[in-house]
This record gives C-alpha cells, structure tokens and sequence, in this order.
C-alpha cells in the first residue's frame, strides 16, 4: 500500500514539475543500477525542488535525507514518512538533537541493506552559487557505518549534478546528470578510514563538477558569472558551459525574446485568488533557494483545486462540456506558457 501512495504521488509531482519546466534535461539514466544499495550523491542548488527532480527522473524508488526543520509539526512527519523522507539534524538544531542522527543513519543501514536507493546532499545545505562545494564526511560515515554492519553489502554511490537556468525563474529550465557508478567497497579500508573517506569525498566530488556547472570559487568567481550572464549562456548545456569556464573562450549572445507574455496575463486573471495567495507567501520566503519549492507547492495545489471549482461553477451555470472546454483550455494556455515562453536567438 505504501509503495501504491508513493508511486502515486511522485507520479502528480512528476506532472506538476512538467507544467512547471520549460524544459528538464536528463542525461545519463542508464548509470542507475537495476539492482541493489544505490546512493545518490546530489549538489544542491534549490531547497527541496532538488530531490523533487531526482526523485521524478531517476528509475528507483528513493529515501532521502532532509533538514529536520521540515519535520517540526507532528502530521507534516507523518506525511513526509509516508514519501520516504527523514530527516537529518545539523548543529544548528541544537546540540542536543544531533543525537537523534543516530536512529536515523540506523534506518538509512536498513534501507541499503535491502538494496534500495538512498538520495543525500553531501554538500550539508543549499546554496544557488554555481559551484561545488566542499563535501561533508556525513555521507561517508553513512556508507562505512552499513559496511560496518553488513560486512558483505555492496553500495553503488551515483554522483548528480542539478543545474538551473536560473534558480527561483519561472518557468523552471534545468539538467540532470548522472554520473558514473561508483563502487564504495573498492574504496573502502577500514584499517584506514581517514584516507577512504578522503578518497571517497574525492571521487563523488570530481564527478559534480563535470555534471554540474562548476565556477570555482576564488577571487574570480564574480567576474566569471557576470561574465557567463552577460552573454546569457544556456547553463543547462553542462559541458559546454564548463568548457567555457575552463578556456575562458569568447561566446556568442544569446537574446531570449518572450514571445508569448501576453498569455501570462490570462493566467494571471483565469488564477487570480491563487495567484494572490502566492504573492502573499512570496513575501514570507527569506531564502531564494526556496522561491521554487513552495511555488511549485503552490502550484500543484491551489492552482488545480480553484480550476476545478470554476468548472463546476460552468457546469451549474451552463453544461458539463462548458466546463470540460474550460479546463481543456485552461491546460493548454499553461503548456504553451511554459513551454514557449521565451526564445533564443544567436547573435555573432
């Protein structure tokens, strides 16, 4: 039944995220074992819409790790339980809670022990700089902790690189990259742990900074994304955007031209309670990492909810193909808005 509930709700997210992205590239899902402990290993850029887009685009059922502070209210843990999602307390929890991480890590040891896919940020937090950060150990003690239990566990860790066109725009434009497989066990002594955690914090973080846009993060940080804005690249072509960063070769512009704005303002009259609603929590948000996260939350809730209600309200007043027309309608104008919403012309 568990299994019914969470295919069913990553299957409305998954549709929710399409009415949302312009575009979602995915590149590299045949690295995704068919089989056995899988941990992916993710930058993170965007608060929750990162292990959204993970979890939608990658071919196994995932567990995954998320700051505690989401679990605060008791039916908001529940509900989020039934999703896969624990949490995982930081310093900044409190010292005292940091205790409760070791229940948890128990729980992750069980789910690879049964050859499922656990999703972490080794990065610790999120942050829309295009860089790879420094990665954190606590992923390292959750694969040495399960080799440590279960001796004979094979765990394959899958690096995952997100990138955005821009972080918070909507419609939503982003790759996703999975990286080669990497077997933890071959880099796994445990007579030597300071050194295989080294290595294995080594090797996921090499491969993020070929699957994401990585802009190393000295001096010339600034100057090099001002410089990458100016021209307007296309950031979701990783590769490319990556040569240009490391040759500092010249590019060509691109000029995005929005050649379907007025179909914003119908939206924004066809939705104007939810609309303002979104407006309202806009205000609340203090971090722009999590622009996205309760858009799309919004937008997967309230939005359907008030197009069902005035098509009842069509099919009381006139007929019931008034209001299936009306909602026909309504999906239309969305995809044609997100999808085409601006243009990209070269310009020598």
């Amino acid at each position: 039944m568990k299994n019914i509930w969470y295919n069913f709700i990553r299957s409305y997210i998954k549709l929710g995220l399409f009415f949302y992205t312009k575009k979602i590239k995915v590149v590299g899902k045949k690295n995704i074992p068919k089989k056995g402990a899988v941990l992916f290993a993710v930058n993170h850029p965007n608060g929750l819409l990162d292990p959204l887009l993970v979890t939608t685009t990658a071919t196994r059922n995932t567990h995954y790790l998320v700051r505690a502070a989401v679990f605060k209210k008791p039916l908001v843990k529940k509900f989020l339980a039934t999703l896969n999602l624990m949490p995982i307390y930081r310093i900044r929890d409190g010292v005292k809670e940091l205790s409760k991480n070791t229940e948890v890590f128990n729980d992750c040891f069980k789910i690879l022990k049964k050859g499922e896919a656990l999703m972490i940020f080794p990065e610790g937090s999120h942050d829309q700089r295009r860089t790879v950060r420094n990665l954190s150990k606590g992923f390292t003690r959750i694969i040495f902790g399960a080799f440590e239990k279960y001796p004979d566990l094979k765990i394959t860790i899958i690096p995952v690189g997100i990138t955005y066109q821009s972080v918070s725009s909507f419609p939503s434009e982003v790759a996703i990259h999975f990286g080669k497989p990497i077997l933890a066990n071959t880099l796994y002594n445990k007579d030597e742990l300071n050194s295989s955690i080294q290595t294995i914090k080594e090797a996921v973080s090499s491969q993020l900074k070929d699957l994401s846009v990585h802009i190393p993060a000295d001096d010339n940080y600034q100057t090099t994304l001002k410089t990458l804005n100016l021209k307007n690249i296309d950031f979701t072509d990783v590769c490319e955007a990556n040569r240009i960063i490391k040759t500092n070769k010249r590019t060509t512009k691109r000029v995005r031209i929005n050649v379907v704005k007025p179909l914003y303002y119908i939206l924004i009259i066809n939705s104007i309670f939810p609309w303002i609603l979104w407006k309202i929590a806009a205000k609340k948000i203090d971090e722009r990492e999590f622009v996205d996260t309760f858009r799309v939350a919004i937008g997967i809730t309230l939005f359907p909810v008030f197009y069902l209600i005035q098509a009842f309200i069509l099919y009381n007043f006139y007929n019931f193909k008034t209001a299936v027309l009306y909602l026909l309608t309504t999906l239309i104008v969305q995809l044609m808005y997100t999808k085409f919403s601006t243009t990209s012309i070269t310009e020598e």
